[in-house]
């Protein structure tokens, strides 16, 4: 199981190798995304609190990414963090996230993206249920649910 102690030495010294790796131009990535997924993924964007599709749904399944479909995460460790986004306690893969530095807007953050894409996923936090501790916000237009 994976810490803030991991999250923080991955962000600092790199992140684990993914099964695969998927690069596309940006031209590419407009042709198959919605402006919106575009703009968050793509761009770094974020969703309004509240707005996403996945904030209170609960459904079983495995949430993987919009622009790549590899698996991020399972829907049994999704939970209520009255954050306004998706919430999550671990990743699918140790290797299925990559962590980055994140210091915009006066704050230090931890990023997450896919690790096959670099599509930006949201931000984690050290402040989540036990045992693990985390909290995995995730933008909805970001992730996509395969139902079991």
């Amino acid at each position: 199981m994976i810490n803030w102690n991991d999250i923080l030495t991955y962000a600092k010294n790199g992140n684990l190798k993914p099964d695969t790796r998927l690069e596309k131009t940006n031209e590419e990535w407009k042709e198959t995304l919605t402006k919106e997924q575009y703009r968050i993924t793509r761009e770094k964007g974020t969703e309004r609190a509240g707005s996403g599709a996945f904030c209170q749904s609960y459904e079983e399944g495995v949430y993987s990414c919009t622009c790549c479909n590899s698996k991020l995460f399972d829907s049994s460790i999704k939970f209520s963090s009255s954050s306004g986004w998706p919430s999550f306690t671990q990743p699918y893969k140790l290797n299925s996230i990559a962590y980055i530095r994140d210091v915009t807007f006066g704050m230090e953050r931890v990023e997450i993206v896919c690790s096959t894409c670099d599509a930006h996923l949201g931000h984690v936090f050290p402040d989540g249920p036990a045992p693990s501790g985390l909290r995995y916000c995730v933008n909805s237009e970001s992730i996509q649910l395969i139902k079991d």
